[in-house]
């Protein structure tokens, strides 16, 4: 049985980075050799020292919504906070609300100037719900301007700037919670990677519960990963499957991206084809990976899902004793620290 524990480290918590640094490429970068373990150190503006003519760089360009909105009940004028996750079908929504118990089957929450409403449609396993939006005018421009961008809990500063939470190539709006691996490029580092001949793929999946769910249970097989929708476009899969062809390599930027490609190798006998759906897939150590030959993340949350996850490749030991280094040299960990290329 693999336990919980084995994934856990110790962590201050003056490392937990509240702020983005000014210049996104600033950050540092902690370079680990996945067989070896041997780590160094770099920045992540190095990274392209890493990607060779003819590779690959695959990145999720989902655009994060204004998620969080705050109103009150039709009837009592109790406040509650809801929490959009995913878009199910047409104006229905899975959602998290607080206090939930406020908020049974039949709820009418409205919102701002009462232009925006939703209605409880039904109750989750999970503790979510299910809500079905009504309004007047455009749901996305009443978002934005209702809206507040959803910072992860361990994040007790306001945001100056919310475009710094999404990434330089967010387009496809319907993520709670940003693809922070992504975070650190820049227009200018991509333009480099372009002209050293890396390819540039992207691909969309929606960021929901599942970053804000930790794991509970004690044998980690147990835990159930709530599902994502993604999508990768037929030119996309061109791109991929040629670079594979050729011989070149498949970096992944980021833990979503990942899932996304991993998710349509499993389903393709390891195979790459457009595909769009919605995954659960929970990679974790004995997952033998199909698609991707490198990639580039952020430093992940003891005892989460996404430690499992780059464990899987790496090996427990290597990303734990890379984790140490990091901690003993005050890198910035979780969404607005710093990175790593696992090569």
């Amino acid at each position: 049985m693999t336990t919980l524990d084995e994934f856990d480290y110790d962590l201050p918590t003056e490392l937990i980075a509240q702020t983005p640094l000014k210049q996104r490429d600033q950050s540092r970068l902690l370079v680990l050799d996945h067989v070896t373990g041997a780590y160094q150190d770099r920045h992540f503006y190095n990274v392209i020292d890493y990607l060779n003519p003819g590779d690959a760089l695959v990145m999720n360009n989902t655009r994060v919504l204004p998620a969080r909105l705050y109103g009150v009940k039709e009837k009592t004028q109790a406040h509650l906070e809801v929490l959009l996750l995913n878009n199910t079908e047409g104006d229905n929504w899975e959602v998290l609300m607080k206090p939930a118990r406020r908020a049974p089957v039949g709820t009418v929450v409205e919102f701002g100037d009462r232009r925006l409403r939703c209605v409880v449609t039904s109750e989750l396993d999970h503790g979510g719900r299910m809500v079905r939006f009504e309004y007047q005018g455009i749901f996305l421009e009443i978002l934005e301007e209702l809206g507040e961008t959803p910072l992860p809990p361990y994040i007790k500063e306001k945001l100056a700037d919310p475009d710094r939470y999404q990434t330089v190539y967010a387009k496809e709006d319907g993520s709670a919670a940003a693809p922070t691996a992504g975070l650190h490029w820049t227009p200018e580092l991509l333009e480099k990677v372009q002209v050293k001949g890396v390819q540039l793929v992207y691909l969309t999946l929606h960021v929901g519960l599942g970053t804000f769910r930790p794991v509970s249970e004690t044998n980690i097989e147990e835990h159930k990963m709530h599902s994502e929708f993604y999508r990768l476009n037929e030119q996309a899969a061109a791109q991929l499957n040629a670079v594979r062809a050729h011989g070149g390599k498949i970096v992944a930027t980021g833990t979503t991206s990942i899932r996304t490609l991993e998710t349509i190798g499993t389903k393709f006998g390891g195979q790459i084809q457009a595909d769009s759906g919605w995954t659960d897939i929970f990679i974790k150590p004995g997952y033998q990976w199909k698609v991707v030959d490198h990639f580039i993340t952020n430093f992940h949350l003891p005892k989460s899902t996404l430690v499992m996850l780059v464990a899987s490749f790496t090996g427990r030991e290597n990303i734990l004793q890379a984790y140490q280094h990091a901690v003993e040299e005050r890198y910035r960990f979780f969404s607005f620290g710093d990175a790593m290329f696992i090569e």
